[in-house]
C-alpha cells in the first residue's frame, strides 16, 4: 500500500473474522515493527504473545471491570481517568452505572470477546531502559512512552500490510499488577498496551480527524492557527 494512504486509513479495528493468523505472519509483523524509533536505540520493549486459552480468558476477566468503569465515566460526560480528572466524579459515575455490566452481558462486544481475538500481544516497557525526562516534574508523566508507542504503532502498520487490522488498548493498565502476575512479568517492567490483531470484518478506509488548524498554532500555544 502507498504509505500516505496507509497512514490516513489505519484505524482501530475491534471486529475480526474467525480466520486464524499464522505464527509466521505475527513474526513478520514484529520483525518489521522492531525498526521503530526509540531513545538511544535501547529497544526497551518486550512482547508476550498470549496463546493459552486459559490465560486469554483470565485477561478478558481482568479487562471487563475497568471497561465498564470506562463506559460509566464516558456516559457521565467525563474523560475516563484523565490525568487531571475529578476522582470523586469518576467514582460517582461508576457507582451510578452498575447496570452497564448487565448491558455487556446482554449485548457482548469487543470487551466481552476479548479472549477470542486471533492474536493478543501484551507490550511492555523496561523501566530501567526508558528515558523519562519529565519524571521529576510532579505531574503525570508520559515522555518515556515515546520509546514504546512508536513500536506499537509500527505493529498496527505492519499488520495492515499483511491484510490484518488491530487495536491498541490500555484498559488493562488499570489492573497492571494482576496482568503482570498472570504473565510472570518482573517488577521493573511496565505494561504499555495489550494489542488485538486479526482479519478485520470491516477495514476502515476513511477516518475522521480534526483539521490541522484545530491543534497546530504558530509560535505560542495560543498563537494563530497554522494553516497549509
Amino acid at each position: 500500500m502507498d504509505l500516505i494512504d496507509t497512514l490516513r486509513s489505519t484505524g482501530a479495528v475491534r471486529q475480526f473474522t474467525d480466520e486464524p493468523v499464522a505464527d509466521e505472519v505475527v513474526h513478520r509483523v514484529l520483525d518489521t515493527a522492531r525498526f521503530a524509533p526509540n531513545g538511544g536505540n535501547r529497544q526497551a520493549w518486550r512482547v508476550v504473545v498470549v496463546r493459552s486459552p486459559e490465560v486469554r480468558v483470565a485477561l478478558r476477566d481482568l479487562y471487563l471491570p475497568p471497561w465498564y468503569e470506562y463506559l460509566a465515566q464516558g456516559a457521565a460526560g467525563l474523560t475516563p481517568w484523565a490525568p487531571v480528572g475529578d476522582r470523586a466524579a469518576e467514582t460517582a459515575a461508576v457507582v451510578a452505572a452498575e447496570g452497564l455490566r448487565a448491558v455487556g452481558a446482554d449485548s457482548p462486544g469487543f470487551a466481552e470477546h476479548f479472549d477470542q481475538a486471533p492474536v493478543l500481544l501484551a507490550v511492555f516497557g523496561d523501566l530501567t531502559r526508558l528515558v523519562g525526562t519529565d519524571r521529576d516534574l510532579g505531574r503525570y508523566t508520559f515522555v518515556a512512552g515515546a520509546s514504546i508507542y512508536p513500536f506499537a504503532w509500527n505493529i498496527l502498520l505492519a499488520a495492515r500490510s499483511e491484510g490484518l487490522g488491530g487495536v491498541m488498548t490500555t484498559i488493562l493498565g488499570r489492573v497492571e499488577p494482576q496482568v503482570k502476575e498472570l504473565l510472570g512479568v518482573p517488577e521493573h517492567v511496565a505494561l504499555a498496551t495489550v494489542m488485538a490483531l486479526g482479519h478485520p470484518v470491516h477495514q476502515p478506509t476513511k477516518l475522521r480527524r480534526d483539521p490541522v488548524g484545530s491543534f497546530a498554532t504558530i509560535d505560542r500555544f495560543d498563537g494563530e492557527p497554522f494553516g497549509g
